[in-house]
């Protein structure tokens, strides 16, 4: 029927196959858009810049692709577009995961810096994965890019940029005491300074379910706070979900300056049949009006950490005490308002 489409799909092992009737955007339901804005689409960043929307999300195997458009509605069936091949490369050709670009300065002014998490073709591939980084060649985000910088040479997925007082942070998560989150100091976009500061753990009884694992640090800056928004527990199970840290001293390096929340902060919501949402991404609709989550979740309590996650947006606000609220995930297919300051179509 129009508006909606049936989607088959099959886990990385071939096994699991399952269906299922997604109702989406199109060209009669202008302003508005339904989730997922992509399937197969796990670990998304997405960025409105100069008119568009770009999003980019795990791809493993040896691309990172990015597709674009005007509007979210029209992101499903945007075409990827390869912007770097890592065929060939000894330390990080192979399962691509957790892309993320910054517009940022460098010495020749402004640049897109894409981090990413990539290891060796192996069998054993996991204990290979690094974090790296690409550099755009002008502003253009889908580039083109030339590799810049191995970020480490040890293990660590899922790359944030951190910026406090003028200064730039990498973040991630790596091994120590668990999977753990990390602070670094960049003395540039892709140069780390001084050691790895761990900032947190998976300490607390929601942040260990399936398995211990606190991974994917995202900053969200609001009123002049500062909030580092992160995945908790096991992504192949259910219950992966977002925990809040807040920047309570001035300096993002000392782990006593970063207050954990008590409690999760966006979680599974079985009546609306949305599973393991996490890993996430913001960002701003085209008038700078409003705050948008982008994250990816499972369809069912049985999906795992594959690329049968799907990508899905969604508008939060704020709450008094200035935290950010990010509300319920929403079920797949609910028609929503689009982003402020869309084009109609």
């Amino acid at each position: 029927a129009d508006g909606a489409r049936v989607s088959q799909y099959t886990d990385l092992n071939g096994t699991n196959q399952q269906w299922q009737l997604i109702k989406i955007g199109g060209p009669g339901t202008p302003g508005t858009f339904t989730n997922p804005i992509k399937q197969r689409g796990p670990d998304p960043w997405l960025t409105y810049h100069n008119g568009y929307y770009y999003l980019a999300t795990t791809t493993w195997n040896s691309t990172i692709t990015m597709r674009r458009s005007r509007t979210l509605a029209g992101l499903p069936s945007a075409p990827d577009t390869t912007v770097f091949d890592l065929s060939g490369r000894p330390n990080g050709c192979c399962n691509m995961w957790a892309p993320e670009f910054h517009l940022l300065d460098g010495p020749n002014g402004r640049r897109w810096y894409l981090y990413y998490v990539a290891g060796q073709n192996v069998a054993d591939y996991n204990p290979t994965q690094r974090l790296h980084v690409l550099e755009s060649d002008g502003t253009d985000p889908m580039g083109p890019y030339r590799f810049k910088a191995d970020l480490g040479t040890s293990w660590a997925l899922d790359a944030g940029v951190l910026q406090h007082g003028g200064r730039l942070y990498l973040m991630g998560t790596y091994q120590n005491g668990g999977q753990s989150l990390f602070i670094q100091a960049l003395s540039n976009p892709w140069t780390t300074s001084g050691g790895q500061v761990k900032i947190t753990g998976p300490t607390l009884p929601w942040e260990r379910q399936t398995f211990p694992v606190t991974e994917a640090p995202e900053p969200l800056y609001h009123n002049g706070k500062t909030f580092v928004i992160y995945s908790a527990s096991a992504c192949w199970g259910p219950d992966y979900k977002l925990g809040m840290l807040t920047l309570t001293g001035n300096d993002p390096l000392n782990p006593a300056h970063w207050t954990k929340s008590p409690n999760p902060v966006f979680q599974r919501n079985d009546a609306n049949g949305v599973y393991a949402p996490g890993h996430n991404g913001f960002f701003k609709s085209p008038d700078g009006t409003e705050d948008w989550i982008v994250y990816h979740a499972n369809d069912s309590a049985s999906g795992g950490c594959d690329m049968n996650r799907s990508t899905r947006a969604q508008k939060f606000t704020w709450n008094a005490d200035g935290t950010p609220n990010f509300g319920t995930p929403v079920r797949l297919g609910t028609t929503l308002p689009a982003p402020s300051g869309e084009p109609a179509n």
